[in-house]
């Protein structure tokens, strides 16, 4: 049985080596709809996501319920397939909010050399009902908006989410991902992709467009996305110099009137191309 543990700033995780293999990175990618030969031998950063998140799972720190709010990609450079990556990570600060605990944990991959690889600072949400009902709702501080208007994005490939494609991507962990009376107990009509399976998309078409050597990536949940809407990228600023994107979720039925909506949004601090 596993030992769960109450997050407190300063709580170290446990470290282990992984190394993602070209079969695993197939087969999630695949349950994306998105083509993993765009990728090459690099290692979709994305994945380190949901990799960053269950280090925390098997330290003791449950994921169940909890929702992504602000996540960091930074990658040093790509990470190979098949690379032995050590993983470290901490919880660095808990904040209470009136929903519940605010908790930003930073987590990271390292080479043989010791030199990070990616790095997976985040900030989540770990909510409370009683203490939601009591004091009203809020998460903290709500950062600006990286796309002011949907207008002005360049909108690029587009997907169709199913709850047969969202079951065969998420894992074991959160169960609001792929149950429909957990999504419910949390408050949701349905259930919602995770926030790594959403930037798969954004990912990939970085890879496509712009292969990065390395970037930083600040990365905003902004609504969730259901596991059965469509959705579909946008990119903002010119061809040769993007400033952030936008996973966007579309009207559910065509021909519809309903507004264009922004699920998640990433931020651009710098992008350095691959030769």
């Amino acid at each position: 049985m596993q030992q769960w543990h109450e997050p407190v700033a300063g709580f170290q995780y446990r470290t282990h080596v992984l190394a993602l293999s070209a079969e695993t990175q197939v087969e999630r990618l695949t349950a994306c709809g998105i083509d993993s030969q765009v990728f090459g031998d690099d290692v979709d950063p994305a994945f380190f996501i949901g990799l960053a998140i269950h280090a925390g799972i098997d330290s003791g720190i449950s994921a169940e319920g909890n929702i992504n709010m602000l996540q960091r990609v930074i990658q040093h450079r790509p990470a190979q397939l098949g690379e032995p990556l050590t993983v470290r990570g901490e919880i660095q600060r808990v904040t209470s909010v009136p929903r519940g605990l605010r908790v930003e944990t930073d987590v990271w991959f390292e080479d043989a050399a010791g030199q990070r690889v990616i790095s997976c600072p985040r900030t989540s949400l770990r909510p409370q009902k009683e203490r939601a009902a009591a004091s009203g709702s809020g998460a903290g501080d709500r950062p600006q908006p990286v796309i002011p208007d949907v207008a002005a994005l360049a909108l690029l490939d587009r997907y169709e989410l199913t709850p047969e494609r969202v079951r065969a991507y998420s894992v074991e962990g959160n169960s609001i991902h792929y149950e429909q009376e957990a999504a419910e107990r949390a408050g949701f009509r349905a259930p919602l992709i995770g926030g790594g399976m959403g930037v798969h998309y954004l990912t990939a078409q970085m890879w496509q467009d712009r292969r990065p050597w390395a970037f930083d990536a600040s990365i905003y949940f902004r609504r969730p996305i259901f596991w059965d809407e469509v959705v579909q990228v946008g990119v903002l600023g010119q061809a040769n110099a993007w400033q952030g994107m936008g996973l966007l979720k579309l009207p559910l039925a065509e021909n519809s009137s309903g507004e264009i909506k922004v699920g998640t949004e990433l931020a651009l601090s710098s992008y350095q191309l691959a030769d």
